[in-house]
């Protein structure tokens, strides 16, 4: 299973703006030089997020987004499901085959186990080590409060 680069821009930007104080709003350009991220790319997909409810936007010159709801409320599952446009592992509905074959019920059995796995972490789970996010983006230590 691969994910899209769209799907991990999303859980990029979810993390950082997780891993920052509650009330402080994060630029989108500040995100993209601390990933190495194209800010346009990045704009779509927070902007994507916005529209789902998992950020919050804030305009203007000191504006930037932050988590729309606790982290512990964002289920990573969810949010795959909504950045992922398809789950089909390999093309199995124009396969001549396919009746017969056993590999599309293994693969949807799988598929199904791996979300299951998703479904069982929040973001919050994610940010369990808070303290090295801010370090590893050069941002105070927010977890010494």
């Amino acid at each position: 299973m691969r994910l899209t680069r769209y799907t991990d821009y999303a859980m990029r930007v979810l993390l950082y703006v997780g891993a920052q104080d509650d009330a402080r709003l994060s630029p989108i350009s500040e995100i993209s030089r601390a990933y190495g991220i194209s800010q346009n790319h990045l704009m779509k997909v927070v902007n994507d997020l916005v529209n789902a409810g998992y950020l919050e936007s804030v305009r203007g010159r000191f504006g930037g987004i932050r988590l729309a709801r606790p982290a512990a409320e964002i289920n990573v599952g969810a949010v795959v499901r909504h950045t992922e446009e398809g789950f089909d592992l390999v093309d199995c509905a124009s396969c001549i085959i396919a009746p017969a074959c056993g590999l599309t019920g293994a693969l949807a059995e799988a598929l199904a186990a791996f979300m299951a796995v998703l479904d069982g972490y929040s973001l919050d789970d994610l940010l369990a080590k808070r303290a090295n996010f801010a370090a590893l983006f050069g941002v105070p230590d927010i977890s010494k409060g």
